[in-house]
């Protein structure tokens, strides 16, 4: 099943993960430093925490649509680009303690939401090139049109 992903920067991990866990009923399926992700079966939601900076706001950090394969990341790139959307697609990337394939879009308020299918565990957070970024944020690499990238941000 292909499921909504909520990622929020909070300044509290260890709060929001008891908070997360009492609201929806399960513990994070996936735990690492300065990191947390729930798979909530009902309602279908991938929920990841991503530690921010303390005594600051949660705020949202991306939006995205967890998918069965590449396959189906390649559709939504293809039916996103083909609707006259800006894509930024990622292989083989390593976000969030994944390694995924995805492709970016924004939305009319900026937002970043991602289409993604995970592969494998992996060991980073984010797998940076050339200096500090965050999932959702390339790095000011705004194609003007369809484009590849090849690391997180």
């Amino acid at each position: 099943m292909s499921r909504v992903q909520l990622a929020l920067r909070v300044s509290d991990l260890e709060g929001s993960v008891a908070f997360y866990s009492t609201l929806f009923g399960v513990e994070p399926a996936k735990r690492r430093p300065g990191y947390a992700n729930f798979a909530v079966p009902n309602p279908p939601l991938k929920l990841v925490l991503i530690e921010g900076e303390a005594g600051q706001p949660t705020v949202m950090d991306h939006l995205g649509v967890e998918v069965f394969s590449t396959d189906d990341v390649d559709a939504a790139a293809k039916r996103l680009a083909d609707e006259g959307l800006i894509t930024l697609a990622e292989n083989d990337t390593e976000c969030c303690y994944a390694l995924q394939d995805k492709v970016w879009v924004r939305g009319p308020g900026d937002e970043p939401w991602e289409v993604y299918t995970v592969k494998a565990d992996a060991d980073t957070l984010v797998k940076a090139t050339g200096g500090e970024c965050r999932c959702g944020e390339p790095s000011g690499q705004q194609p003007a049109t369809a484009g590849t990238a090849t690391t997180c941000c």
